[in-house]
């Protein structure tokens, strides 16, 4: 990898160790261009770097044990495209939800364009119909209670 490419990595990694994993908003700041672009965001949510610090926010309140880790990392140019796994313990409301404590363990896939060492943009897919499923929110498939949905 050449050195841009070593560096948007790193700056990837840290934004998720920083912000995700220990909720520091103040590494979004420093990360996140303060008018990055958010392909994914809910409905709602303000652009920029605001809506990122909300949308940790969210998350890190209702998993405050949240943990992610990339089980794959590819890197090319100014991109970089993880396939996170996130766990965590649900203490916390998380769309409309109130904690189960149930503990959950969610995948999708980010990718990430980086300019002047922040990222600004992201692209993601999170398995939100598995996360509620866990939560009990939605039946899984095959259950007694999706037969008759």
């Amino acid at each position: 990898m050449s050195t841009s490419t070593d560096a948007n990595k790193a700056i990837v990694e840290r934004f998720v160790d920083e912000a995700c994993n220990k909720g520091n908003l103040s590494a979004v700041d420093e990360l996140v261009a303060a008018d990055a672009v958010d392909h994914s965001a809910p409905p709602g949510f303000p652009p920029g770097a605001a809506g990122v610090k909300q949308l940790v926010a969210m998350f890190r309140g209702a998993f405050p044990d949240l943990e992610t880790h990339h089980q794959d990392t590819l890197v090319e140019g100014d991109k970089v495209a993880v396939r996170p796994r996130m766990s965590g313990t649900h203490n916390g409301p998380f769309m409309g939800i109130g904690p189960t404590g149930r503990r959950v363990t969610v995948e999708g896939i980010a990718i990430y364009r980086l300019a002047g060492g922040r990222i600004v943009e992201h692209w993601g897919q999170l398995d939100i119909l598995g996360l509620l499923q866990q939560l009990g929110a939605l039946p899984a498939p095959g259950s007694p209670s999706a037969a008759s949905a």
